[in-house]
């Protein structure tokens, strides 16, 4: 088992920090490891009544691009928070202005386990009431529905790069 003999953070901000641990191999060697730490989020995929998916498209600064995604949403590096089942329903109405009567848990993911203690913690959103949305200052979202069976072909085609969307669309096609 490896052990953690030290740590010690080497950058943080608002959302992520980053740290070194000093381990202790099985076999007494000893190595230093980077992980991002990042606080948990809740992902929800709403599915209305004609099965299809409501997703947002946003632009994603990092790869310079507008990927379609699922209303997700975090609570800031070091904040308690709510527990994921709240958090994913005050995303939700804030990114879509959709209100949800059942939240069918999926799960969790974790995008990137070898660097990353990040986890999204997936939900299914059934019984949809739409409103209107409660956008940030900074969120400039786009809402549009698209029936399951064309996503799941999208994710096939490459034509949905996002890893966590790709894996939503899935888990939803899989379990119709």
């Amino acid at each position: 088992m490896i052990r953690t003999v030290s740590s010690r953070e080497v950058y943080r901000n608002a959302w992520l920090s980053v740290r070194e641990d000093d381990l202790r191999r099985p076999d007494g060697s000893e190595g230093v490891y980077g992980v991002v730490d990042k606080p948990d989020h809740a992902l929800v995929i709403p599915q209305d009544e004609d099965g299809a998916l409501h997703l947002v498209e946003q632009y994603r600064y990092p790869v310079a691009g507008r990927y379609w995604e699922f209303p997700q949403g975090s609570w800031p590096a070091g904040h308690a928070g709510a527990p994921p089942l709240e958090l994913a329903r005050a995303e939700l109405r804030e990114e879509t202005g959709i209100t949800a009567r059942e939240l069918i848990p999926l799960g969790p993911f974790y995008p990137a386990a070898a660097y990353s203690d990040e986890v999204i913690w997936m939900y299914l959103a059934r019984g949809l009431t739409f409103g209107e949305q409660q956008l940030d200052d900074d969120e400039f979202l786009n809402l549009q529905a698209v029936p399951l069976d064309e996503l799941a072909r999208d994710v096939l085609a490459g034509r949905i790069p996002d890893a966590k969307t790709q894996a939503a669309i899935l888990r939803v096609y899989c379990m119709e």
